[in-house]
């Protein structure tokens, strides 16, 4: 069974048959999502369609939105791509972060040297 933390698996392990009755839709479903562009299975040396752990919980969400909220598809790829965008922001912003928290240990770091030290004269 997949579940929404297996996220971090990506190895492409269900062919399109196995992967469209995990979702519950239509092999051709499936493959119209590919055309798309809101799927990108990886594919065999033979051409076979392989779909990850991560393509799956992705296909879930393309139906959820599309069955539970009736986004139609180009909605879809709207709010997938808000996604995306949402977690490369996150990610930027937990870099600048520690990068923010290394510059204000060494401005204490600084500091505390200053104060044992003593202050430096000025010209």
């Amino acid at each position: 069974m997949i579940f929404e933390d297996d996220t971090h698996d990506d190895e492409p392990c269900y062919i399109i048959s196995v992967a469209a009755k995990l979702v519950r839709l239509h092999p051709q479903t499936l493959r119209y999502y590919e055309r798309l562009g809101l799927i990108q299975p990886s594919r065999s040396a033979g051409n076979v369609r392989l779909y990850s752990s991560r393509d799956i919980i992705r296909l879930r969400k393309i139906v959820r939105l599309t069955d539970e909220l009736g986004l139609n598809l180009a909605g879809v790829e709207v709010i997938l791509r808000m996604g995306e965008r949402m977690k490369e922001l996150q990610r930027e912003m937990e870099l600048m972060q520690a990068d923010l928290e290394m510059e204000i240990n060494r401005l204490h770091s600084l500091l505390r040297q200053e104060r044992v030290s003593g202050p430096h004269e000025r010209s």
